[in-house]
């Protein structure tokens, strides 16, 4: 359901250049903190994105440099009751970062500033981050007397382990951008003015691929202990595309394939 936009409800943008569709965080001057009205705004955006079959990846950015998102803007979720706190804030973040995770698509972040919170839980949620080698990302949610709301804890988990998931939440300390790659929450750190471009550059290389391969192979490394299943399921339908069929001709034939998807 749409609700009327408060003031200052910031924006959620989508720009679609042939393959590759790029979503933006607009709200620069609040550090790109999510209001309800911008989860609104993304939640409809990646169901139009998911029935798209021309888009092949899909980038998630920020307008400015100095912070890729803040998380939940704070002053709108302190002004809940307990209850709307679950039933329309939690719940809600949930169901919208589990869509955004679960999109057909590769998805990656380009995160030219500073990740906390919700923030960082919006780039966990992407399968690649693209980090600028100035920022820092956590959550930092202990400092105000709560915790990650958004699937940080799985997802932070599943991505650096049990125990570096508990040490950065516990003491709700950023990670600087060198430690962030080292525990491979970072793909690729670049400078801060690269962030964006580093980013298409590997989006576009993805793009290239056989789209339904690299759309399974996406699903079969997120089946978790199903992915033997889903790898021969998987392989025997992409063994029957017309993109398996050029794939095999351009390798003969030794030039570069021409891949549609079909």
């Amino acid at each position: 359901m749409s609700r009327s936009a408060a003031p200052d409800a910031g924006q959620i943008g989508v720009d679609v250049q042939e393959t590759v569709a790029t979503i933006r965080l607009d709200r620069p001057a609040k550090h790109n903190a999510l209001t309800p009205e911008m989860l609104d705004q993304l939640e409809q955006i990646l169901a139009n994105l998911d029935s798209d079959r021309a888009v092949r990846v899909v980038l998630v950015t920020a307008a400015g440099d100095r912070s890729f998102c803040a998380g939940a803007d704070i002053r709108r979720f302190k002004a809940l009751h307990p209850l709307d706190m679950w039933a329309r804030w939690t719940r809600q973040g949930h169901r919208i970062f589990d869509r955004l995770a679960g999109l057909r698509q590769p998805t990656i972040a380009a995160v030219s500033g500073n990740a906390y919170g919700g923030g960082l839980e919006l780039a966990l949620a992407c399968d690649l981050r693209v980090v600028a080698e100035d920022a820092t990302i956590g959550l930092t949610e202990v400092g105000l007397g709560t915790l990650p709301g958004w699937g940080g804890t799985g997802r932070l988990a599943a991505l650096v382990g049990a125990g570096r998931a508990k040490e950065m939440i516990f003491t709700g300390e950023p990670l600087t951008a060198d430690r962030a790659l080292a525990w491979g929450v970072a793909n690729r750190l670049v400078p801060k003015a690269d962030v964006l471009r580093t980013a298409q550059e590997l989006a576009i290389k993805i793009a290239n691929r056989a789209p339904i391969a690299v759309q399974m192979a996406k699903q079969s490394i997120d089946a978790g202990d199903a992915y033997q299943a889903m790898e021969q399921v998987a392989s025997a339908a992409t063994a029957f595309t017309e993109d398996a069929a050029e794939g095999l001709a351009s390798f003969t034939e030794k030039r570069e394939p021409n891949y549609r998807g079909r």
